[in-house]
């Protein structure tokens, strides 16, 4: 039985990894730590397990890996010192807010020679992985264009909070295009298996303002056109002023037909073909926000997996090595939204 220790007990604590850990039968809750002791005692009186009053109090006992789910810019400095302490280590996204605190990550995993996970859950939707498969196929030809989007009401609708950590710039570092964007991003990689090389991107703050009616401090929108290793473009939008449903699509747009994945209400995967052919398929609902705050259901993947690499002792999808190509977009992404020209992704 795997132990497993909770650093964060904020709101994607409560709805995903407290609850998905909860439903994996290889594993168990026994720690927490919230700067806010009220929150953890919350979740222990709902899992069971013990409070501490310090990460290196709980570093100290003998869980075994832990999620890492505080602010983002701490981040790296947790998951550093969690490696460092032989612990396995979920990391929410996105990896951290600078290329020196991701490869700062990379490093402590390496010496550690433990499971480093970031939570880029959208490689484990069944659409994507399907969409995956029949494009890596070849059947539909090579790829054309591509479109992806994540939209929706913006964090405070998640957290409850009109004045969320996620509109400081001094916490949260990045706005929309990281809490959204690097999924989509990281997802482009996954389906296609091709990096992205160069971005032109615009962030914009549009209309989300703190409770005193100040703009908040990062971006609600974010739009990128991507080019990819072999010449291919398309564009990428993440946004948090989606007021009506939430927009979680992608389309790949190939020589052979067309892939649509989650951008229909009834089938999650549709494969409309150049001879007039179409397959639909359906496969899963994305879990919204609004799905998980409302009680609905909460598995995503990515804790079964997680549990898995620990288990095996094999890096997982969504390894730290593997997020550090979506991280090095996003931050050329803020680098061409400050110069307003193209950039080259390093």
């Amino acid at each position: 039985m795997i132990k497993v220790g909770l650093i964060g007990c904020g709101k994607i604590t409560e709805v995903r990894h407290a609850p998905e850990y909860a439903e994996n039968p290889e594993c168990k809750i026994v720690a927490y730590y919230n700067p806010s002791r009220e929150k953890a005692e919350k979740l222990a009186a709902l899992y069971g397990g013990t409070v501490y009053d310090s990460i290196e109090e709980l570093l100290a006992s003998d869980v075994d890996a832990v999620s890492v789910c505080v602010p983002n810019r701490f981040h790296d400095s947790v998951s550093v010192q969690a490696l460092n302490a032989g612990k396995h280590v979920l990391c929410e996204k996105p990896m951290a807010i600078t290329k020196e605190g991701c490869e700062a990550m990379l490093e402590a995993q390496k010496k550690s020679g433990k499971i480093l996970m970031i939570g880029l859950n959208q490689r484990f939707a069944k659409a994507h992985v399907k969409g995956r498969e029949i494009f890596m196929s070849g059947e539909l030809g090579n790829l054309v264009a591509f479109e992806t989007h994540f939209s929706h009401p913006g964090p405070e609708g998640w957290t409850g909070k009109a004045d969320s950590w996620f509109f400081e710039k001094k916490t949260a570092a990045f706005g929309a295009m990281a809490d959204l964007g690097v999924h989509k991003t990281d997802l482009l990689y996954f389906l296609t298996g091709k990096k992205i090389v160069q971005t032109y991107a615009v962030l914009a703050t549009t209309d989300k303002k703190f409770p005193d009616g100040r703009p908040i401090e990062v971006d609600d929108n974010a739009m990128a056109i991507y080019v990819n290793e072999d010449g291919v473009i398309g564009t990428m939008h993440a946004g948090w002023t989606n007021y009506g449903q939430e927009d979680n699509s992608t389309k790949l747009y190939c020589q052979g037909g067309v892939i649509r994945m989650y951008d229909d209400p009834e089938y999650s995967l549709i494969v409309e073909k150049k001879d007039g052919t179409i397959d639909k398929y359906d496969l899963d609902k994305l879990t919204s926000n609004k799905d998980q705050t409302s009680g609905g259901r909460t598995a995503t993947g990515v804790i079964d997996a997680f549990i898995e690499a620990v288990k095996s002792g094999v890096q997982p999808n969504a390894s730290g090595e593997s997020a550090m190509h979506a991280m090095n977009v996003i931050f050329a992404n803020q680098e061409s939204a400050d110069t307003k020209m193209p950039v080259a992704v390093k």
